[in-house]
């Protein structure tokens, strides 16, 4: 149903699953394995999975904190798409990807939710994209603000509560665990 013309294929996106991303994050273990679920019934299934990678002064293109968790793999020409900003489409060779492969609908994966995740999601409905936010398998770390400390689990729950049935002209957005993937 996406409002993008002529594009009713989907893909798969992990988003900032890397080293320094990741090493403190809400349920890291179970969350990564469930990415790596995902990934491996999206490649099943025939939809293409694109990998985003962010960069930053503190996460340099090809030091270790950049590189992807060990956990998952990239296969041979999946794409890989370097970004800058929170949202994966800025500034990105994401939106060529998704063209060339005729995508109109996201399955949505990775870290942080409550930036890259969250912005690239709702970069991607802004765009006229379909969103489904995979519920178990993206997280993100507490962290402390000026009102004290910010749960994982509640931002988490927030973004999953969002994206559950939202629709906007032309584009819907859906939550889905794992499990019913695919089928």
């Amino acid at each position: 149903m996406s409002s993008i013309s002529g594009r009713d294929k989907s893909a798969l996106l992990v988003i900032d699953v890397q080293n320094g991303v990741v090493p403190d994050a809400y349920k890291r273990d179970e969350i990564v394995a469930n990415i790596n679920t995902a990934v491996a019934k999206a490649r099943a299934a025939g939809v293409p999975v694109i990998w985003i990678q962010h960069s930053d002064e503190w996460m340099a293109i090809g030091s270790t904190e950049w590189e992807i968790v060990p956990e998952l793999v990239p296969a041979a020409g999946e794409a890989k798409v370097g970004k800058l900003y929170r949202n994966s489409f800025e500034a990105t060779i994401l939106e060529e990807e998704l063209s060339k492969l005729g995508v109109g609908h996201l399955y949505i994966t990775g870290a942080q939710t409550n930036n890259c995740v969250r912005f690239t999601s709702h970069g991607a409905l802004d765009r006229g994209y379909d969103v489904t936010l995979i519920e178990d398998a993206h997280t993100t770390s507490d962290y402390q603000w000026d009102s004290g400390q910010v749960k994982a689990s509640v931002l988490i729950d927030d973004l999953n509560a969002s994206f559950n049935g939202m629709e906007l002209p032309g584009r819907v957005t859906k939550i889905s665990p794992v499990a019913d993937l695919f089928n």
